[in-house]
């Protein structure tokens, strides 16, 4: 089965479905992320503040495939923005991942109310990317108003903005504020910690392809253009994760769900979270 890519804005290749990570233990990791490579994965997604980065290293390692085949993504920990930390703390993740070069790092969280300010720590990452360090930089949790700036005020454009997106928070506007500027939306919580499986509208649909509702769901991703990984430590629903590309939903299934669209985020508001951990 082939995974589509998308070409982010440097001319870097995507696998538009990956595998993440976040709460998965330390310990299951290297064996969760293998599981997810032997089915068909090429595409991780990690970050500092997970604390499971080594495993995912162990992981690709253990695979036997060539460290290219693999598209493997950080994030900065909150308490790392200050220029020279950032860049520090981006050397440890490579370390700890066992790798010369990421394919994408990003700033986790914009942390409106701190101190140092996204734009300092943003010139950081432009001097991990032109060190080749990077493949690709880009930014996650960033609202329009946070990006336009960071575009505004440094030289690189990010390749990248991961969200929280799903049926209950469809988040059209900042899709399409990264679409002007061409920042791909990846989506992180794509079945809202799977608040829309029981969702009547989705369960429908379901039923009428021969599907779960997480794949439907995952689909409705796939068809809108977003990048997700979603992730799990069972075997059976790592290949269901994957098994997206025999079928496709129709225009009013798809405009069904995104009609579902409630505002409601299950994670933090981007605004007002500044979480130093």
């Amino acid at each position: 089965m082939t995974v589509p890519t998308i070409v982010l804005n440097n001319g870097v290749s995507i696998p538009q479905l990956g595998f993440g990570v976040y709460q998965i233990d330390p310990d299951e990791t290297k064996d969760a992320t293998l599981a997810a490579l032997e089915i068909g994965y090429r595409h991780i997604d990690t970050a500092q503040m997970y604390g499971n980065e080594a495993g995912v290293g162990e992981a690709v390692r253990a695979s036997g495939l060539d460290r290219a085949e693999v598209f493997v993504t950080s994030k900065l920990n909150n308490a790392f923005h200050a220029h020279d930390d950032a860049i520090k703390a981006f050397d440890e993740s490579l370390e700890r991942l066992g790798f010369d070069q990421l394919d994408l790092f990003l700033i986790h969280w914009p942390l409106p109310g701190i101190d140092v300010d996204f734009v300092e720590t943003w010139k950081a990452l432009e001097e991990i990317y032109r060190s080749g360090r990077a493949k690709s930089i880009g930014v996650s949790n960033f609202q329009p108003s946070h990006l336009r700036r960071l575009i505004q005020d440094t030289e690189i454009v990010p390749a990248v903005n991961q969200i929280e997106v799903h049926p209950y928070l469809t988040q059209d506007e900042v899709r399409s504020v990264n679409s002007e500027h061409g920042v791909a939306t990846e989506a992180w919580s794509p079945i809202a910690q799977g608040m829309v499986l029981d969702d009547h509208a989705i369960t429908g649909i379901a039923a009428e392809q021969g599907k779960t509702v997480a794949q439907v769901v995952l689909r409705w991703h796939i068809q809108r253009g977003d990048i997700v990984f979603p992730k799990s430590v069972t075997r059976s629903r790592i290949e269901e994760n994957f098994d997206l590309f025999d079928f496709e939903l129709s225009e009013g299934d798809m405009g069904l769900i995104t009609a579902l669209d409630k505002g409601h985020r299950t994670g933090p508001d981007p605004d007002r979270f500044n979480y130093i951990p």
